[in-house]
């Protein structure tokens, strides 16, 4: 059941809600570098290595294709939250562009994956402690590292902020040393290399070495690693300008996505042969830094991966008590979690930080059964999420242009066409899940979960009359 309800201009999107209205304390820097770190994960510095093994130097096509859908999408979503401003983000778009039931599927198809999230990155850090201090126990990392964010984002959204923003600062100049280091590399002007040319680009095996199935296992896994760049849509809501902060975060996707992914994989397939045992067991950029001889590489490759695992963990636990909280101030969610003291969603903080321990758990205690169906649940979230924006663009868009033209800052490329090859793809991916035994089990389970959502959602639609988002959303 679509709603037909105009989107509350940009200064009341802190309409109250079940307490006092969220803060603004994030400032235009912290939004910037929350932007710019965002697209450099964990992800990116040791899972790229699965999708390299798999499709070889065409890997760089892989990341450069879902790149562009990429940039589709946070377009369409920078176009509705710069209009819109909401800490809910895409939920509050597909509510009031599809239904309530679309806005409660997708928050909480995206909290489930963050909070999953937040126990895998806890779990990842860990295990590079334990590496530097061996004989201490995992649990014990886990637990400091969990009470250290959670403790952060207790507090004012200031202190998630400049987390943020040094971590993030960590990351950019991480990854742009890596990037000098290896165009001097391929240059031959690095002291003690030799250029390898395009060797390994055509001689092992072919820049298709294994084939379009190889290229289809890349294809996804690439997907996978440009998960969470919503989160700064969700941080704008608590910003001073909130629209400003969307569109200016939006606006530097496309050379962001350009540089760090298709730059990053195209230096390493360059440098090193991609079926080399040392991508999938150092991980890609360690495997390159050891092969240019830097000293102490496989070290400095661990702090960078340590900072990007608790940014990471940071900013899941953020995210996820915002659409948390979100979603309960809509009436979606156990109103005891909407309580907001020091306009900061405590009780929500908690309960994010809750599941996630009990995902550390879970791991411990069913690692093949509770644990990796929790893990094949979260496996295509980002795909559906991105279903949802694509949709609920094509409703708002059409929508804002009857009612509200001035609010539309940003603007999605060639409306609608763009849109729907957007959609498009997404669909095509999903489909492509489904064909690949790989991948069909995670499709599965993400698709159980996203059903049993959209069916409480449905029910709920029908059982309580709906409420203008003007007066709940926060």
């Amino acid at each position: 059941m679509s709603q037909t309800l105009t989107p509350t201009p940009p200064q009341q999107q802190d309409a109250p809600g079940p307490g006092t209205p969220l803060s603004n304390g994030l400032k235009q820097r912290h939004l910037s570098m929350i932007a710019l770190g965002g697209v450099i994960g964990a992800g990116l510095f040791v899972g790229s290595g699965a999708g390299i093994a798999a499709a070889g130097p065409s890997i760089v096509l892989a990341y450069a294709a879902s790149g562009i859908l990429v940039m589709f999408v946070m377009r369409m979503l920078g176009e509705m939250s710069a209009a819109d401003p909401a800490s809910g983000s895409f939920s509050v778009h597909a509510e009031r562009a599809i239904g309530p039931w679309a806005g409660f599927t997708a928050g909480w198809m995206f909290w489930t994956l963050l909070v999953v999230g937040v126990g895998i990155e806890a779990i990842g850090a860990a295990h590079i402690m334990q590496g530097w201090f061996p004989g201490t126990p995992s649990w014990l990392w886990v637990l400091a590292f969990m009470a250290l964010f959670c403790g952060a984002n207790l507090g004012a959204v200031s202190n998630f902020g400049e987390f943020e923003f040094w971590f993030a600062a960590l990351k950019i100049g991480a990854i742009a040393l890596f990037l000098t280091l290896c165009t001097l590399a391929v240059l031959g002007l690095l002291p003690g290399t030799d250029s390898p040319g395009a060797a390994h680009l055509v001689h092992d095996g072919g820049f298709l070495p294994t084939g379009m199935s190889g290229l289809l296992v890349g294809l996804l896994a690439s997907v996978v690693a440009y998960g969470g760049l919503e989160t700064v849509t969700i941080a704008a809501a608590e910003s001073e300008d909130p629209a400003r902060g969307v569109a200016k975060a939006v606006k530097t996707t496309m050379w962001r996505i350009g540089i760090v992914y298709v730059g990053s994989m195209l230096a390493i397939v360059t440098l090193i042969p991609w079926n080399d045992k040392a991508v999938t067991d150092s991980g890609p950029y360690a495997a390159v830094i050891d092969r240019l001889g830097v000293p102490g590489g496989a070290q400095i490759m661990n702090v960078v991966i340590l900072i990007a695992l608790l940014s990471a963990m940071n900013a899941n636990i953020y995210g996820s008590s915002r659409m948390a909280y979100s979603l309960i101030a809509r009436g979606q969610g156990p109103a005891f979690l909407g309580k907001v003291s020091g306009r900061v969603p405590r009780r929500a903080v908690l309960a994010s930080c809750a599941f996630g321990f009990v995902a550390v758990l879970l791991s411990y205690w069913w690692p093949t059964t509770v644990f990796a169906w929790l893990l094949n649940m979260v496996g295509g979230v980002v795909l559906i999420v991105w279903g949802f924006i694509a949709v609920s663009q094509l409703v708002l868009r059409r929508r804002l242009e009857r009612t509200a033209s001035a609010q539309l800052v940003v603007r999605m490329w060639a409306f609608p066409y763009l849109t729907w090859v957007a959609l498009a793809a997404v669909t095509g991916v999903l489909v492509l899940m489904a064909l690949d035994s790989g991948t069909r089990v995670e499709l599965y389970f993400t698709g159980g979960l996203a059903l049993t959502l959209a069916a409480i959602g449905y029910v709920r639609q029908r059982k309580f009359a709906p409420v203008s988002p003007a007066h709940t959303e926060v």
